[in-house]
């Protein structure tokens, strides 16, 4: 596995944490306190358009500062390259604690799901639309706190007061709100919508339709009050559907606002792991257990926030530095890299953190993993290819008929292999089945105490 790369004097590049359309996102290290930052890359050779993208992006990320949304830090320009730093969230994507077909107990969903309504409003209350609400861009950072993130279709739809209509279609189908396509709308509402098809995610595990258009049987069923028999509404308790009936109203101006969401009795009332709301108690127990081992992390530092102008040029030089003894999480210093660690138990403990749904060890040699991963595809019809770096990249189409893509990466760790799994194209929840039958089929080979999760 090759070290890492370094991209300016004591900083150096780590491995991808994600994928757009536009880019990478790659986490950048730095060598002597381990302080990390998430540096996004636009290849503005590759998308020429992209660079007003970048200049809108990073206006409206100056404007921002809350704890529920990614802290943006600055940009460097080069000739054919944009690089936008943000906050690292160690914690990974919100979608990774997603059940397919279950979700998530509905304490934890309650959590996550204020969180969202609190960063969502403060958005609007800055005049800031986001328009792609999705489990896949909300992040969490070590200490488990929601972080809004990709404002790459954000815009501001108020200023001194005046609100303007937006016209742009814009969104990812089954999270976007119906008059979107179909007509100018007006920005809160629409984002509104996207936040209640998030929480039907985080607590059936599924998206109730493909998109909210007169061609999708599942939403006419909605829409005509015929769904009570139909997934997966048939797994929600009435209080957290009586929410979601006025959150997912096709008239944008009946819908409840955010001050209405807030006062609402789901909302209010204080879930705890011990309740049994929805019937799925099964659940808590492993989602407590990884809450528990991710509370083992130390907590990254706090970057100050930088007020002036000067952010635009992001210096690496003269930011102030941090020291804390580990890293947030070992796999993210390790993949593609040869880092050593001094200590033993310092190894250990690594190895216990880096638990979660979409990655395990197993106990063979890298080259018998990847043969087996070849055949898995050529049985399921993936397409498949395995770079210089040793990373297999598959290729499927999920239920929607739509392109889903993840890359798997692999650390060697104690004499076992990490086999990680991450999304680079497509829906969260599709690329968590896809995920469930690829672990099944290693079922023989995988070390069973790198399971966290007990169901699925």
């Amino acid at each position: 596995m090759p070290g890492m790369t370094e991209f300016v004097d004591g900083w150096f590049l780590g491995h991808t944490l994600g994928e757009g359309a536009y880019g990478e996102v790659k986490l950048v290290v730095n060598k002597s306190t381990g302080e990390a930052v998430a540096m996004k890359m636009i290849d503005i050779e590759k998308h020429p358009d992209a660079r007003q993208t970048v200049r809108k992006e990073t206006a409206i990320h100056r404007m921002l500062s809350n704890p529920n949304i990614v802290q943006y830090f600055g940009k460097r320009s080069e000739p054919n390259m944009e690089y936008i730093f943000l906050e690292y969230a160690s914690g990974g994507e919100l979608f990774d604690r997603i059940e397919p077909d279950v979700g998530m107990p509905t304490w934890g969903a309650q959590k996550y799901f204020r969180q969202l309504v609190c960063g969502v409003e403060y958005l609007h209350s800055r005049g800031v639309a986001h328009r792609d609400l999705k489990p896949e861009n909300l992040l969490l950072d070590n200490n488990d706190n929601l972080k809004i993130s990709d404002f790459g279709l954000a815009t501001i739809y108020r200023m001194q007061g005046k609100e303007r209509l937006l016209e742009k279609k814009c969104g990812t189908l089954p999270y976007v709100a119906p008059e979107v396509l179909v007509r100018a709308y007006h920005a809160e509402p629409a984002d509104v919508w996207s936040c209640g098809v998030i929480l039907v995610a985080l607590l059936a595990g599924e998206l109730p339709w493909d998109q909210p258009q007169a061609e999708c049987p599942e939403y006419i069923a909605w829409q005509d009050g015929k769904y009570m028999s139909l997934t997966p509404w048939k797994k929600l308790d009435n209080l957290s559907l009586s929410l979601i009936r006025k959150i997912l109203t096709d008239s944008s101006s009946a819908r409840y606002k955010m001050s209405d969401i807030k006062q609402h009795r789901w909302f209010v009332r204080s879930f705890t792991k011990g309740d049994q709301v929805d019937g799925r108690n099964h659940l808590n127990q492993a989602y407590a257990e990884d809450e528990n081992l991710r509370n083992v992390c130390l907590s990254q530092p706090e970057l100050p926030g930088m007020e002036s102008d000067d952010t635009i040029q992001f210096n690496l030089d003269t930011r102030p530095t941090f020291s804390f003894s580990q890293p947030a999480h070992v796999e993210d210093l390790l993949l593609g890299t040869q880092l050593q660690f001094t200590q033993p138990s310092q190894q250990n403990s690594f190895q216990r953190l880096v638990r979660r749904m979409t990655r395990f060890f197993v106990k063979i040699e890298y080259e018998e993993i990847v043969k087996r991963l070849m055949r898995y595809c050529e049985k399921e019809n993936y397409a498949y290819r395995v770079n210089e770096f040793g990373v297999v990249t598959m290729s499927a189409v999920d239920r929607r008929k739509m392109a889903l893509v993840f890359k798997v990466n692999f650390i060697e760790m104690n004499g076992n292999i990490l086999v990680d799994f991450r999304l680079s194209k497509g829906c969260g929840l599709e690329f968590k089945r896809a995920f469930i039958k690829v672990r099944c089929s290693m079922e023989n080979i995988i070390l069973k105490s790198s399971v966290v999760y007990s169901k699925s």
